[in-house]
């Protein structure tokens, strides 16, 4: 998803990307200690994603900790 996309979306869509977005970085993690994972590639965007999805949260000023419990 790009910059564009992120900064298009609603306040609750963030939100639910974000948790998607962590939860698949987390999984694709989990994976690739197995050795599991054969594209490792997908490590490095999953990690990207969720730092644009964060940034994009922080600049709207939205509490995260709250949020995501």
């Amino acid at each position: 998803m790009k910059a564009a996309d992120v900064h298009a979306l609603g306040d609750n869509e963030l939100v639910e990307k974000l948790a998607d977005a962590k939860a698949e970085a987390f999984n694709l993690r989990l994976k690739h200690s197995t050795g599991e994972l054969e594209n490792s590639a997908r490590l490095r965007g999953a990690r990207r994603e969720v730092a644009r999805l964060l940034t994009v949260a922080r600049e709207r000023g939205i509490d995260l900790q709250k949020e995501l419990k």
